[in-house]
């Protein structure tokens, strides 16, 4: 039976890095989360290892500098050279910009916005082309005297006679050296976008790949000798698996993924009177649960051949929530295994408000793409049980990161013309592109010397890798594993907490009916003269 990836070897892992690559902005929020505001503690990253995407992602933002400052000095170079003409071709350049800004990063943006960056993206893309044909026949020298395209020796009629007489006027102007630098200049750029993208589907050929990717020790991006990346990266591994959990007052459960059908339950402990009462407290009741929970890792012993279900890789841990308020340093976070225990210890008996002990259930499913994670929390006090439960799902990684692979394979499959033809039409957006590149970096390093990231005080996550490279939505087959591997483990935990209920002595037909009645799950018990409420704003219903 195969076994369970490392976090650091992971699909999820693999797909994000080459997201970092695939994505500016992906890559800048990943940076901007992990490595700029040093302050932050990581969120929880359940099936990867965040601190890998980060390096890839630094990796790819060195490369893009490289590649945007190479770019930027061709046409700076050009215009002292090439004069007033090369400023021509930057009108197209900057409408082409403006009009992707305008259109947003929406996959159907609103009317208002798709129709002026339709115009404006056609406008640029037809006034760089009629340059770029001023420019050739310029080159070929058909703008002067002996003009081929005269009206007296054309043999072209109608509108393709007026244009091409239209090009030749235009280009009378332009000196034939000047034309061919322009051409020269805009091959130049070509080969370096062609060369930019030609590395990107190399590395996705090789450490990016699935079969080289598990070897993080020979992956260059961990090889980045920055002493501010390596004190964080040994930061984020650390925090990132702990059992411990430091959170934020407005986003506790950051790094988990959508809540889904949480459950709040409360219930009065009524003793059976044909039975006698046992200690019943909160340790006794998660006793009782995580058995159940671990027989969903068993496979049917008929089932006669292998079973592959991913619930036979469930995982069951214990975590506490801690406030990051109150530290003064991020290595001040208790860590240590011994300072969680004792937090663990007393946590699990206390309905604290701040400090939570939860029981952890996850399951990682589609090569950890579809992530399920049920947080479990019991309570007795007055004679009442209280029960959380708070599912969360992570859903599939991007599309375009999933296909990442597949981009690569295709441009690396294309033919001279096809990977030409690729490139040169991204060469009348380069300058902008490269400036728009160049920017985001100076601004980074400015806040990185100017906001005092390194002596602020401690904060919890804001946002995670793994939620912002997520999916809107999963696939059919994948929402049906996600209920699925939901109803299994609610139905585990529900016939726990009966079980704890019954075999302590206490009546379980108040809390029997809740669950039928609210959440359609079946658990065996009396539910007769019962009353029950659930979730907020819930009223009770009563039973004879």
């Amino acid at each position: 039976m195969s076994t369970t990836p490392p976090p650091h070897a992971s699909e999820a892992t693999r797909l994000l890095c080459a997201g970092t690559y695939l994505d500016p902005r992906y890559r800048d929020q990943v940076i901007e989360q992990l490595h700029l505001n040093e302050q932050r503690i990581v969120a929880p990253s359940l099936g990867l290892d965040a601190a890998r995407v980060l390096a890839h992602a630094l990796r790819a933002r060195r490369q893009e500098l490289l590649w945007a400052g190479l770019i930027l000095g061709l046409w700076v170079v050009g215009l002292p050279l090439i004069g007033a003409l090369l400023f021509m071709f930057l009108v197209p350049s900057l409408m082409l910009a403006l009009a992707s800004r305008i259109r947003g990063r929406a996959a159907q943006p609103p009317l208002y916005r798709r129709l002026p960056a339709l115009w404006l993206r056609w406008s640029g893309r037809f006034t760089f082309a009629f340059f770029l044909l001023v420019t050739l026949v310029a080159a070929f020298g058909a703008g002067k005297e002996n003009d081929p395209y005269d009206s007296s020796s054309s043999d072209v009629d109608g509108w393709v006679d007026a244009l091409l007489r239209v090009l030749a006027e235009a280009a009378g102007g332009i000196e034939v050296w000047r034309a061919w630098l322009v051409l020269v200049l805009f091959a130049l750029i070509a080969l370096c976008i062609a060369v930019q993208r030609g590395r990107f589907a190399r590395a996705l050929d090789a450490e990016l790949s699935p079969r080289r990717f598990p070897d993080i020790v020979g992956d260059p991006a961990e090889q980045d000798e920055s002493p501010r990346f390596q004190r964080l990266k040994e930061r984020i591994r650390t925090e990132q698996h702990a059992p411990l959990v430091m959170y934020h007052e407005q986003r506790p459960f950051c790094g988990a993924g959508l809540a889904f059908d949480t459950w709040v339950i409360a219930v009065e402990l009524k003793p059976d009177k044909e039975k006698k009462q046992l200690p019943l407290n909160n340790r006794a009741i998660l006793e009782k649960i995580r058995p159940l929970l671990e027989q969903l890792r068993r496979p049917s012993e008929f089932a006669g051949y292998p079973v592959r279900d991913r619930l036979r890789r469930l995982e069951i841990d214990e975590c506490v929530f801690l406030p990051v308020e109150g530290l003064r340093r991020r290595e001040e976070a208790p860590y240590h295994p011994q300072v969680f225990e004792e937090h663990r210890a007393r946590a699990v008996e206390e309905g604290g408000e701040r400090r939570r002990h939860f029981l952890r259930v996850r399951v990682g499913g589609w090569e950890e793409e579809l992530v399920v994670t049920v947080f479990v929390r019991v309570h007795t006090q007055g004679q009442m049980l209280m029960l959380e439960i708070a599912p969360h799902v992570l859903l599939p990684v991007r599309e375009d990161f999933e296909d990442a692979d597949r981009t690569a394979h295709n441009h690396r499959h294309n033919n001279v013309l096809g990977k030409a033809v690729w490139a040169l039409v991204r060469v009348p957006g380069s300058a902008v592109r490269s400036l728009v590149v160049l920017g985001r970096w100076l601004g980074s390093v400015w806040r990185l010397l100017t906001g005092g990231y390194a002596g602020a005080l401690p904060d919890g996550p804001a946002l995670s890798v793994r939620e912002l490279g997520s999916a809107e939505d999963s696939s059919l087959f994948q929402g049906m594993d996600r209920t699925r591997y939901l109803r299994s483990i609610q139905d585990r935990v529900a016939n726990g907490v009966t079980t704890a209920l019954a075999e302590c002595g206490y009546e379980t037909g108040e809390f029997v009916q809740k669950v039928v009645h609210n959440y359609g799950i079946y658990n065996e018990g009396d539910v007769h003269n019962s009353s029950l409420a659930a979730g907020d704003g819930a009223t009770a219903i009563f039973n004879s």
